[in-house]
């Protein structure tokens, strides 16, 4: 019978030889932390557009232990609904899950997190992440936020079975946790539209804040800013095609409904196929960050949810027509932002930085000075 060490292992191996875990306290960790502690007896396997249960029980051990030691994320609640209590397969969007191994290396390798350091982790999840933490750097040295109360409750027990007491806290990480700062590092599990305000005032001179910006289109990038002594956080986004759920109280509002209003038609100047290179996803959503995007059979569909603005493309001859309606002009700002990252040269992700302020949020392409976008506050 495979063993959980022996499956530690196989994984370290794996994300080493693949470049993706190269610290050796990190590669520690992993050898020692045992995922299956981390999610239960029960987790979600994504089959088409519906979520099935996949149970422990109903397994060879062996097959079970291989799926967790699988560089995969598992997803362990839907729309709020735990697979312990799922009759069948679900429908709806996750709210939960074990982030696949080799990104939670990515995250705290990026972050540089060294001995010493005390790391706000926003978004505890399953606790595995947490876990890895503790491992390097000492239990009360890590604090870990999390929102959902019965997420919580369940990591605490899951990190007691590892044998790890860190700072838990139930909360909105996008507040921090004042009472543990100052800290050298914040990571967060969950995505963003801007920084919060907090984690800027809970971080150490020279500390860092690592995390997805991400939006209502659902575009994402990864960056780890660096806070200076004068209050401002400035990094570069490293191109990285991850994304991570989104904070709760950053999720997309309900969309209004779509009717296909005509509004004023025109012909495109870029075609909404673009849409689907994963820098050009990024720069539609800087440019309009209130609209969400639908992707239709002929073309694409944007919605604005606080003022009811559509947006949708349908082929024309070779080209593309919009037509658009409502008092925000969708398509044109999508456009226009996309037609400035063109006349740059269609550069990667890694082209493009970010400047933190208390104030003021901007994402810059090229150099701090060059065309940019504000990010939602």
């Amino acid at each position: 019978m495979t063993s959980s060490a022996s499956l530690r292992q196989g994984l370290v191996q794996e994300l080493t030889g693949r470049g993706q875990l190269t610290n050796p306290a990190w590669r520690s960790a992993v050898e020692a932390v045992p995922r299956e502690f981390f999610l239960g007896d029960t987790f979600f396997r994504a089959n088409g557009t519906q979520w099935d249960p996949v149970r422990r029980d109903q397994l060879d051990e062996d097959e079970w232990l291989r799926l967790v030691y699988s560089d995969t994320t598992w997803v362990t609640q839907v729309d709020g609904i735990s697979p312990v209590d799922a009759v069948g397969s679900l429908a709806g969007r996750p709210t939960s899950s074990s982030t696949l191994p080799s990104l939670v290396m990515r995250m705290v390798e990026l972050a540089d997190v060294r001995d010493g350091d005390k790391v706000l982790e926003i978004g505890t999840g399953t606790g595995y992440s947490t876990a890895i933490l503790c491992h390097r750097l000492g239990d009360e040295l890590v604090y870990s936020v999390e929102y959902d109360e019965t997420l919580a409750q369940a990591a605490a027990q899951h990190l007691r079975a590892a044998g790890h007491t860190p700072n838990l806290v139930l909360g909105d990480g996008l507040r921090g946790h004042q009472d543990g700062a100052e800290y050298e590092a914040i990571i967060a599990t969950c995505a963003v539209r801007s920084i919060p305000p907090s984690w800027l005032w809970q971080l150490s001179d020279g500390g860092s804040i690592t995390t997805t910006i991400s939006g209502w289109m659902l575009a994402s990038g990864l960056i780890r800013l660096v806070l200076d002594d004068e209050g401002i956080a400035r990094g570069r986004f490293v191109g990285d095609t991850v994304s991570f759920m989104s904070a709760r109280p950053h999720e997309r509002p309900p969309r209004p409904t779509f009717y296909q209003h005509p509004g004023k038609t025109r012909r495109t100047r870029v075609s909404p196929g673009l849409l689907n290179d994963w820098t050009a996803h990024f720069v539609a959503q800087l440019g309009s960050p209130s609209a969400e995007l639908v992707r239709v059979a002929d073309g694409v569909v944007l919605v604005d949810a606080a003022t009811g603005s559509q947006a949708w493309t349908e082929p024309d001859g070779s080209g593309w027509t919009v037509h658009q309606d409502g008092p925000l002009h969708l398509w044109d700002q999508v456009e226009d932002a996309l037609t400035v990252w063109q006349k740059a040269g269609s550069p990667d992700q890694t082209d493009f930085g970010m400047t933190v302020t208390e104030w003021d949020q901007i994402v810059w392409l090229g150099e701090p000075d060059g065309p940019h976008w504000r990010l939602p506050t």
